[in-house]
């Protein structure tokens, strides 16, 4: 393989090969000439040898509380940058700490790269200490392993898992490397080209698919376009706009494509789904023309109950073979990326005339926040929709899960970025990924919201944000309880709640002290719009704290 990479250990290299360098300089190395400039992590022993690289590259490292905090971190940094993060950890428990992490990346199609260390390569299969069986056990969802069995092939590996990440459906990519492994001396190599035989992913969609699109718009009288997470990781927002607006197609986004156009355009109906809002889902309910840009077709967006031929024609377009169709029947599949397919059909010039179905969603009502009382509960829709509009366009909105995760995307209305896990829907997201987002983009105001729930699940990240100077803003949707297991419980059974009481949290104000950040409680919207202009105003992290009605529920 050519030689081009300079490892900063051995900064010359010679005409007959290579000078020699270990394994842990190879590794890091191979994440300078990815162009990585941060990492996340947790050190031990079996990756001593990397970290102790590590500390001479220059690479920031952000040392996260857990494991798990680290992959979050990373994905919430490789969505605002727009290339993988990269997350490590050690063997054994360091690594299946990350577990969570990898499946919450690998179902919202995220990029990211796992470093973790194992055992001594001649040790492996003996159940020594801290031994796993890392790349087996992570296969079910990452999207390709490596367990690295000699430093000469770091370079290539390295090389290999950013390539595979970060193109076709993207997803996180796990090397595990043997502690003696990162001690070996080798040449590194790195290709200056990848070529894996049997991954070609598509990325231009098939001309007479596009064609057949384009007619089935000339044909339709009621089309709608849906936008999923797709759009957004292939940056396709423009595209969408240009289709839509030429044609004037009304379009709606799932849960993980929310930004996918702008939240007041005359088109856009809002968010699909059982939390969805109604016009959306009327929408997609009456049509007779769907396309599906970039979306899974989970079980929570968009029912399977009308098939191809029954009063509506579905086109699937995503860069997953293996998507398109698997939940819902399809007339025209097209595989390809978001952002060149409808770059395709928007360069055919479709034509398509449905004013009486622009006037009938028009009539629909839209979606208001409801009133906000002042006491003693702040209303979660109204206040979401206040601090959207005090957000900067640029600002950026996480989500937990739960119920905060519904209003929160109900009422979002900023014109920023808004980050969620749908997929896994992983309690415990919102804190780490507010710092991986924000150290990504240290000029933009980042917010997460989450449940008190939640917020107890990861909140030990708030001394990284303090540790590394990340001013996050924090609001806790406090109703000391797991709400939305309660609602599902009453709803579903008729149960008054059971295992779902909080009591026995801790005092936020006292954690936020603890950790030297600013604390607001408010029990009224007056009182909370007071003290999003303080969070907002001030230079470092801030923890604001709703008090919400325990019976305040969703639906």
């Amino acid at each position: 393989m050519e030689e081009t990479g300079k490892p900063h250990s051995a900064q010359a290299s010679r005409k007959k090969g290579a000078v020699p360098v270990s394994g842990a300089d190879a590794m890091t190395e191979s994440l300078r000439q990815e162009g990585v400039d941060t990492v996340f992590g947790i050190p031990g022993a079996a990756i001593a040898p990397f970290y102790d690289s590590l500390s001479r590259s220059g690479i920031r490292h952000i040392l996260t509380r857990t494991e798990q905090g680290a992959g979050h971190a990373a994905n919430g940094y490789a969505r605002i940058k727009g290339r993988p993060g990269v997350c490590i950890a050690t063997s054994g428990p360091g690594a299946t700490n990350l577990f969570t992490a990898l499946a919450t990346a690998y179902s919202d199609s995220i990029p990211l790269v796992a470093i973790t260390g194992q055992v001594d390569s001649g040790l492996l299969g003996r159940d020594v200490f801290q031994e796993v069986d890392t790349t087996g056990a992570a296969e079910p969802f990452t999207k390709y392993t490596y367990l690295v069995k000699s430093a000469g092939e770091i370079g290539r590996v390295f090389r290999e898992a950013f390539h595979i990440a970060s193109t076709g459906r993207m997803g996180p990519v796990l090397i595990d490397v043997p502690v003696d492994v990162q001690r070996e001396m080798a040449a590194f190599r790195r290709p200056s080209a990848v070529a894996i035989r049997g991954y070609k992913p598509k990325t231009e969609g098939h001309p007479l698919q596009i064609r057949k699109v384009a007619q089935a718009i000339g044909r339709a009288k009621r089309p709608v376009l849906c936008c999923g997470g797709g759009i957004l990781l292939s940056d396709a927002r423009q595209e969408v706009l240009r289709l839509c607006e030429a044609v004037s197609m009304p379009v709606v986004t799932t849960l993980m494509g929310i930004g996918s156009v702008p939240p007041d355009h005359p088109l856009h109906l809002g968010m699909v789904g059982i939390s969805g809002h109604r016009r959306a889902n009327y929408a997609v309910e009456h049509s007779d023309l769907l396309i599906i840009v970039g979306a899974r077709v989970g079980d929570r967006a968009i029912a399977a109950e009308k098939e191809p031929g029954e009063g509506r024609t579905v086109v699937h377009i995503d860069i997953d073979t293996a998507e398109i169709g698997k939940n819902l029947g399809t007339a025209i599949p097209i595989v390809g990326d978001a952002a060149r397919v409808l770059c395709q059909l928007a360069d055919i010039g479709p034509s398509g005339s449905w004013p009486d179905w622009l006037e009938e969603l028009r009539r629909l009502p839209g979606q208001t926040a409801a009133p906000g009382a002042d006491g003693p509960y702040v209303r979660p829709d109204a206040f979401v929709a206040m601090l959207c509009g005090k957000l900067p366009d640029d600002g950026i909105y996480i989500a937990d899960v739960g119920q905060n995760q519904i209003w929160s995307a109900r009422n979002y209305s900023g014109r920023g970025r808004f980050l969620t896990t749908g997929g896994m829907g992983t309690m415990g997201y919102s804190i780490p990924a507010a710092l991986g987002a924000k150290l990504a983009a240290p000029d933009k105001t980042v917010v997460a919201a989450c449940g008190d729930g939640a917020f107890q699940m990861t909140m030990n990240e708030l001394a990284s944000i303090r540790q590394h100077g990340a001013p996050v803003k924090l609001v806790v949707f406090r109703n000391r309880t797991l709400g939305l297991v309660r609602e599902i419980q009453h709803v579903d059974y008729g149960a008054a709640g059971f295992a779902v009481d909080l009591t026995g949290s801790p005092d936020i104000g006292r954690i936020a002290a603890a950790y030297d950040i600013p604390h607001g409680r408010a029990s009224g919207l007056a009182q909370a719009e007071a003290l999003v202009e303080e969070m907002l105003g001030g230079d470092g992290p801030y923890i604001l704290e709703l008090d919400i009605d325990p019976e305040e529920m969703t639906v």
